[in-house]
């Protein structure tokens, strides 16, 4: 892109304004156009980015002769229109997860994708932490030798449910694993590359948020295609005063070689205080329930404000897309084919839990489609 980018960013809530301010950080780009359904929040951003150009309209965005490149920062249930649109166009494409929330809709969507030979990468932040990247690089000089286990333990404040579920009439498929377990179980398989699932069971409780019309945890294992195992469990019903902002993670990874013990539940950093602490999860329309006076800083997965600005993965794994754009860098970014892939996993995962047995891999969108559907 010698011309610079032209970026439209489609959905202005709390991750799309994030991604649009950075990328008026960044002297790449040099047209910023953006669209959002609820028009204030849109011309407020405009005016924070100073865009160029800004609508309710999606495809009079993406019409725009600037445009060399999309951000889908939209409702998770509302990216199959503004993805398919910019395939049209011929975009590259950077997609909040996932690329739908119906699993044959994803699967058309990436057929789409690959079809039209489209740059789509999925917005996995957690691979952006630095942490996350250096353990990468070790398993890849083999420094642990071969993989043999590994587990992982996702929490959750359940505010995210809250702020999530609020905004969704159809709360179906909307469940801990595929919202944010997805996150810890991406992570996981990256780090297992290139080993693959063949077969999951999992078991699931609702005492807490079956009001909701979703489950309290999901817990998961999973057989890979050299025997090796993996154990996935999240819970995102703890208590909204729970001072994780938003995520606390564990991965223990063990080899025929060593061990890995990642600790990325945030508790190195405190603060407790008589003053109410940030409520953590930022949703357009949410006010926190309850008030915090703990906090585990550096657990809202985007990052953290220093004097007006955002530090942390969110800014690496955008940063790192614009140069991947500009100078046709290797990335992190997960591919649109492992964001449907995590789908599926976490899709069969709930499939699992509901039939209470074992559900063998790589499932069938329309078997996992009609599956979870007999079982609402």
């Amino acid at each position: 892109m010698a011309n610079g980018i032209g970026l439209a960013v489609i959905g202005c809530g709390t991750i799309g304004r994030i991604r649009a301010v950075l990328a008026r950080e960044y002297s790449g780009v040099d047209w910023l156009g953006l669209c959002d359904v609820h028009e204030p929040t849109a011309k407020q951003l405009a005016v924070d980015t100073q865009a160029d150009f800004v609508t309710s309209d999606a495809a009079s965005l993406l019409a725009r002769p600037e445009v060399s490149a999309v951000i889908v920062a939209t409702d998770e249930r509302e990216h199959v229109d503004p993805i398919m649109a910019s395939v049209a166009h011929g975009y590259p494409i950077f997609i909040e997860k996932p690329l739908a929330t119906d699993p044959v809709e994803s699967a058309q969507v990436l057929a789409a994708i690959e079809s039209g030979g489209i740059d789509a990468v999925i917005g996995y932040t957690q691979r952006f932490r630095r942490r996350f990247l250096t353990v990468k690089q070790r398993l890849r000089d083999g420094q642990i030798g071969d993989v043999t286990s590994v587990v992982t333990r996702a929490l959750m404040n359940r505010m995210v449910v809250e702020a999530t579920l609020s905004k969704a009439d159809d709360r179906t498929n909307l469940t801990p694993m595929v919202v944010s377990g997805t996150h810890s179980l991406d992570m996981c398989i990256w780090l297992m590359e290139p080993k693959t699932p063949v077969e999951v069971y999992a078991r699931s409780v609702d005492k807490v948020l079956g009001s909701w019309g979703t489950l309290d945890a999901t817990f998961g294992l999973f057989t890979m295609d050299d025997g090796s195992i993996f154990s996935m469990n999240i819970s995102w019903a703890l208590p909204v005063v729970w001072p994780g902002a938003v995520y606390g993670l564990e991965i223990g990874i063990v080899g025929t070689k060593g061990a890995i013990d990642i600790e990325d539940t945030h508790r190195d950093v405190i603060v407790a205080s008589e003053i109410p602490q940030p409520a953590g999860y930022r949703s357009r329309g949410f006010e926190a329930p309850a008030e915090r006076y703990v906090d585990f800083v550096g657990s809202y997965p985007p990052g953290d404000l220093s004097d007006g600005l955002l530090w942390g993965p969110m800014r690496e794994e955008t940063a790192t897309w614009f140069n991947r754009l500009s100078n046709g860098v290797s990335t992190p970014h997960a591919t649109a084919a492992e964001g449907h892939r995590n789908l599926l996993l976490t899709m069969a995962m709930d499939y699992s839990a509901r039939l209470g047995q074992p559900v063998s891999l790589p499932a069938d969108p329309e078997e996992l489609q009609a599956g979870l559907q007999r079982s609402n």
